[in-house]
């Protein structure tokens, strides 16, 4: 200090400011991902924000769903090594990220600005479109605040402390001393990492995304088997993360896997679950154990399919919420083309209209259209089935001992399969507990929330109606939102997403698939029953129960995720002259939407696992010598 005073001005620069590490290349090396741990540090801290339109929401509404980057800001910071860090590290990061299929979605970047006074919704707009685009599915989101007041609860959560700074005469010169902390936050909403300026680098923060990721599949893989009775049990639903990669492999469980104990299912029928109703048994078919479990074997035997290959627990898979997460619409034996999505069977003991074209009206005589059907499991007869049934030893006397001395024939096997469905509830779901029981800690904030947005501003509960003491969400009714219609006019787009290889897809012209491939067969819905012209694409209001474990959704499997069922109501449907009244454009915000999809999340039941586990241990219907078929298949090799 003292030469440098003794020489003239000028003479000695001060030094020029290192740039921090984040702007150049690592230099090294870094740890590879999953070869250590990233402990939580905390919860994230939740307050009042405003989004780049000026909307108000809750922090912790982008929060969950995905790994979120979290930074603090302000537009007009000019210290290279501070706010102009972050964002040139969070845009490395993010084209990184485009281009790993692996992570393209998943991960999601938010930053707010410590500045509210100038940084205004409209400001923070023409900010962040220098760094956003409509190409990118990594959503990057800039956010405010309405004053300094909201602002300070969420810097005091997150440790971070700003300073406005002064000029030598006593005036603020617009500029904001902070320091540089950049938060990793995980789905569960806590903080797994803190990033400073030394350390903040594009490559460090992605091998730590990496971590998580490897860290959350490791715990899909231990969750996903459950010992109970020294048995394993397979937790259901295929959410189908993962397959995108090359080395996806689908949760289901091969038939070697499935091993399970025994339920007692009568108990479902014999006391409600909390939030639902008592079961309706018909009195002209009485439930009995024997009843029940002689259709739980029915439901389950492969050789009530034609070829003695597929059973209907091949599409309603008890694993994948007894629906198929794996396929749009439905495939049947020798690969047959179904034109509709697989229903799940969960609650369908309270569906009072069977199929999406709400055709049949009893369980008893839903089960014989599967049976029959040449594209599912294609016997030519009922006969066919009823003789098939009486030639096999291991049936002989169960259909007797449960009907009163009657054999097989339509009404004991209609029947059967019957009294075992109607066993598949479940309830009691963490909203139930909340909703019906009365615990408030049973239901998370969002999700409260989007039961609020559910009942209110969003209208679901029009149709996904909620009773005053339990709740099956659905009217019983049948709508047309306008996916039948979107798919029937053509309006589906030239272009269509085909598998050709697992984790490939090719975008390929409709013209090209209609010249190799056979047509899609027309859906009209509720119209193909009446006939009369204003049932046109109506399709059956399903329950919402358990919705979380059986995508993909709607009648035809158009839909993926939740997410993109409240996206769709969320533009209003697909408009056309006979669009249901009550689907319109919501103008949910984001946040809103994520507390939406919160809610129908919470409404899984807690038997789940029970029911599966039960479906385990039924027996598959694999040919011995004993049956009738086995010297046929056997000289066939098959």
């Amino acid at each position: 200090m003292l030469l440098a005073a003794a020489w003239p001005a000028g003479v000695f620069a001060a030094p020029a400011e290192p740039l921090a590490p984040g702007h150049t290349a690592l230099g090294y090396d870094p740890p590879a991902p999953g070869s250590y741990a990233l402990p939580p540090l905390g919860d994230a801290g939740d307050g009042q924000v405003l989004d780049a339109s000026g909307d108000s929401l809750r922090l912790h509404g982008l929060l969950g769903s995905e790994v979120v980057v979290l930074s603090f800001i302000y537009s007009t910071c000019s210290d290279t090594n501070g706010c102009p860090l972050a964002t040139a590290v969070l845009y490395k990061l993010r084209s990184t990220i485009e281009a790993q299929p692996a992570l393209a979605g998943k991960v999601r970047f938010v930053s707010l600005s410590f500045d509210p006074v100038q940084d205004t919704p409209e400001v923070i707009r023409l900010y962040g479109m220098n760094f956003t685009g409509s190409e990118q599915s990594t959503e990057w989101t800039f956010l405010t605040t309405a004053s300094q007041e909201q602002l300070e609860p969420i810097l005091e959560a997150y440790g971070q402390p700003i300073q406005p700074e002064f000029d030598d005469t006593g005036k603020l010169t617009g500029r904001i001393a902070h320091i540089l902390r950049v938060f990793l936050i995980d789905r569960e909403r806590r903080i797994r990492n803190i990033y400073s300026v030394s350390f903040l680098h594009a490559d460090l923060v992605l091998n730590d995304i990496l971590t998580l990721q490897l860290e959350r599949r490791a715990q899909q893989e231990a969750t996903s088997t459950i010992t109970r009775a020294g048995t394993r049990l397979s937790r259901a639903g295929d959410d189908r993360t993962g397959y995108e990669r090359h080395d996806y492999q689908s949760r289901s469980r091969s038939v070697e896997a499935r091993t399970g104990v025994a339920a007692d299912l009568m108990a479902n029928l014999e006391a409600p679950l909390p939030g639902l109703p008592a079961v309706a048994v018909p009195g002209d078919n009485p439930a009995s154990p024997a009843k029940v479990a002689l259709g739980r074997k029915l439901f389950y035997d492969r050789r009530l399919s034609l070829n003695n290959t597929f059973s209907c627990a091949m599409c309603h898979v008890p694993e994948q919420g007894f629906t198929s997460n794996e396929l749009e619409t439905a495939v049947g034996i020798e690969g047959r083309s179904v034109r509709r999505n697989t229903p799940t069977l969960y609650n369908v003991a309270f569906a009072e209209r069977l199929f999406h074209d709400g055709r049949e009206t009893t369980l008893e005589q839903q089960v014989w259209a599967p049976l029959l059907a040449r594209n599912e499991m294609g016997n030519p007869s009922i006969g066919s089935v009823i003789e098939k049934l009486k030639a096999m030893p291991d049936y002989a006397g169960l259909f007797e001992a449960a009907f009163a001395g009657k054999g097989p024939s339509m009404e004991t096997v209609g029947g059967a399969i019957a009294s075992y469905e109607r066993t598949l509830v479940s309830g009691n779901s963490p909203f139930d507990r909340w909703y019906y029981g009365g615990k408030a800690d049973a239901l998370r904030d969002d999700a409260r929330r989007g039961f609020t947005i559910f009942t209110k501003k969003g209208g679901c509960s029009g149709c996904h109606t909620v009773g005053a003491s339990s709740a099956v969400f659905t009217d019983h009714g049948l709508h047309n939102t306008g996916v039948g219609y979107w798919v029937s006019m053509g309006a589906s787009g030239r272009k269509h997403r085909v598998l050709v290889a697992p984790g490939e897809y090719l975008e390929v012209d409709a013209a090209t698939i209609a010249s190799v491939g056979e047509r899609q067969p027309n859906d009209l819905g509720l119209y193909e029953i009446t006939q009369a012209p204003a049932d046109r694409w109506k399709y059956r209001t399903p329950t919402l129960r358990n919705v979380a474990l059986t995508a993909p959704y709607m009648h035809n499997g158009s839909l993926a995720s939740l997410r993109d069922v409240v996206d769709f109501y969320n533009q209003g449907g697909v408009p056309n002259e006979l669009l249901d009244p009550r689907i319109r454009p919501l103008h949910l915000s984001e946040s809103e939407v994520a507390d939406l999809v919160a809610f129908l999340e919470s409404l899984t039941g807690d038997n789940v696992d029970v029911l599966v586990s039960d479906a385990f241990a039924a027996p598959v219907g694999d040919l011995t010598e004993a049956d009738p078929d086995w010297a046929h298949q056997s000289r066939s090799g098959q």
